[in-house]
């Protein structure tokens, strides 16, 4: 697990890459802010969190696969992971920050994340 990295990755450059090529400007993994979140617009005291479909324990097909081995260690994770993410997304949001979550299996379709990324920055 070490060579697996929280930031840069790929989902992140991305989307990165998307909202720049549109003409936002954003920070980069503000530490002084729960969690630590990925894209920070503090004009707009918006942030996004741009989480792995696997890690992260989303509903979608990739994100429900439970691996064959060390089934218990792996659920166990993903169930600290999802917790971890929700009491930083609350507390983002008691500090008055709106919170949007992309996930990575949402990155297939440019132009509905694209819509989705503009309709949550305006």
């Amino acid at each position: 697990m070490r060579a697996v990295k929280s930031k840069d990755t790929a989902p992140e450059l991305f989307v990165r890459r998307l909202l720049h090529s549109k003409g936002y400007r954003y920070r980069l993994h503000r530490s002084d802010l729960p969690g630590c979140p990925d894209l920070v617009f503090p004009g707009r005291k918006k942030v996004l969190l741009i989480n792995g479909c696997f890690w992260h324990g989303h509903d979608c097909v990739r994100g429900a696969r439970v691996p064959k081995t060390n089934t218990d260690y792996w659920t166990k994770k993903v169930a600290r992971n999802r917790a971890r993410d929700l009491a930083n997304a609350n507390a983002l949001a008691r500090e008055g920050w709106k919170v949007l979550t992309v996930w990575e299996c949402e990155l297939g379709s440019e132009s509905a994340l694209t819509k989705r990324l503009v309709r949550f920055l305006h």
